[in-house]
């Protein structure tokens, strides 16, 4: 079976429709149905055929490639939305909610019109949907999300001077630990590791196999290894990436360091040790950090 993939505005999976024979390629504007009504969407996968097993029915078929006129529609979506986010806000203001106002968006066909939020906790928001349905007299529908999909919807910079993953091409949040960071030898600063959204940085997931594949190679600080060269010594450090280890070996009765690689070295394989000791503020902090839930709260069926 042949599907394209198609990513929404603020929706952060990738959905799968039926191509229906249209020339679809990536960046391609698509008009689509989904659960919230008609809609416009971006294809991020081009047609492939996939097993039919894998494919959830029935699979709802591209209405078309968006029209010059679609755009323009879409286009004065956006400027409508940035009304419904100025007068959204007047009445959060006028009901004296602690939530804070992230995106207003319409649907493509204005059957819809979602307000995305965060808080600390449960809103009691009823009195103001009330509010906004007499305002603006279509369906209202008010979503809490988290702060990595606030992060995702408004997008910014992340510290190496790129746009941010998760606003550019991420579909889904993985679960990021405090591990990850550890295992790459990275400072444990929260300032350093975290991204714009206050958490663990999604990157850190990027390079974890690799490191993990690199360490479990390497001899621990500390340990006592065997040369080939029939020396016996401590490990003094190790280059992860280079796989290179410093040995302290004693030669005539002197002490030296040594660099081997480590196919040079022979070692018992021991259980990573973990040398980090952290204070309980900076565990703490760290904690605070990681992301333990994973998955986007702002995603809902297509």
């Amino acid at each position: 079976m042949k599907v394209v993939g198609v990513r929404f505005r603020t929706a952060g999976k990738i959905y799968y429709f039926d191509p229906a024979k249209l020339d679809l390629k990536v960046t391609t504007k698509v008009i689509v149905e989904t659960a919230r009504g008609v809609e416009l969407g971006t294809v991020m996968i081009a047609p492939k055929d996939v097993p039919d097993e894998t494919v959830v029915q029935p699979l709802k078929p591209v209405i078309r490639i968006a029209t010059a006129d679609d755009l323009k529609v879409e286009e004065k979506n956006h400027e409508k939305e940035k009304e419904a986010f100025k007068i959204c806000l007047e009445k959060i203001a006028k009901h004296k909610l602690e939530m804070k106002l992230v995106e207003a968006e319409y649907t493509f066909d204005n059957n819809k019109l979602l307000f995305y939020f965060t808080a600390d906790g449960r809103i009691d928001f009823r009195e103001l949907v009330k509010d906004l349905a007499a305002v603006f007299r279509t369906r209202i529908e008010l979503r809490q999300i988290g702060v990595r999909d606030e992060t995702k919807i408004m997008g910014g910079i992340g510290i190496c001077g790129r746009a941010l993953c998760c606003h550019t091409y991420l579909s889904e949040f993985v679960p990021v630990s405090i591990k990850m960071a550890k295992e790459q030898n990275l400072s444990l600063n929260p300032t350093k590791i975290s991204g714009v959204c206050g958490r663990l940085m999604c990157c850190l997931k990027n390079e974890e196999e690799t490191y993990e594949y690199l360490n479990s190679r390497l001899p621990n600080v500390g340990d006592y290894v065997t040369t080939d060269d029939g020396l016996k010594g401590e490990v003094s450090s190790v280059s992860v990436l280079r796989q290179m280890v410093k040995v302290i070996v004693t030669v005539d009765d002197e002490k030296e360091i040594r660099d081997y690689h480590v196919e040079q070295l022979r070692f018992k394989p021991k259980r990573r040790k973990d040398n980090v000791k952290l204070s309980a503020k900076e565990l703490k902090e760290l904690e605070a950090l990681e992301d333990r839930g994973g998955k986007s709260k702002i995603d809902d069926t297509k």
